[in-house]
């Protein structure tokens, strides 16, 4: 179980970091569509960023800011986003996932994008939630 009763230079060390490794997980999903990287990897950032605070605050903290409800929500999110971009591709006569098709500047890369946005939310959101069921062993 992770204690309660950190130290304050714990406490500030991880509220610290916590916004930049966030800003490098959205980072990694945002420029996922044009180089190496993506959705997984900055969900897992992200995902890791949530966790290094539950080690500074407890899982207390944590589920205050992302509740269980949250994490269901966000996971669904992404997963609509990825399954929304295929169905629309597929609704006006391409294969799904071939952004090529979508009414919009530069499909592909927005198509993608869209693509990668999802990934990172659901990833996020499962690797909290996988942390959330091992820590308190609900």
């Amino acid at each position: 179980m992770i204690n309660e009763q950190q130290s304050v230079i714990v406490k500030t060390l991880c509220r610290v970091l916590v916004p930049f490794i966030q800003m490098f997980g959205l980072y990694v999903i945002v420029h996922g569509h044009s180089s190496p990287g993506g959705g997984f990897q900055g969900g897992v950032i992200l995902a890791s960023s949530f966790i290094l605070l539950a080690l500074g605050d407890g899982i207390d903290g944590l589920m205050q800011r992302l509740s269980l409800g949250s994490l269901t929500i966000l996971t669904s999110t992404g997963v609509l986003l990825y399954a929304g971009i295929g169905f629309v591709c597929l609704a006006l006569g391409a294969n799904y996932l071939d952004y090529s098709i979508l009414p919009i500047a530069e499909p592909r890369s927005i198509g993608m994008l869209v693509i990668e946005v999802g990934v990172g939310f659901t990833v996020m959101a499962v690797m909290i939630s996988i942390f959330h069921d091992l820590i308190t062993f609900e």
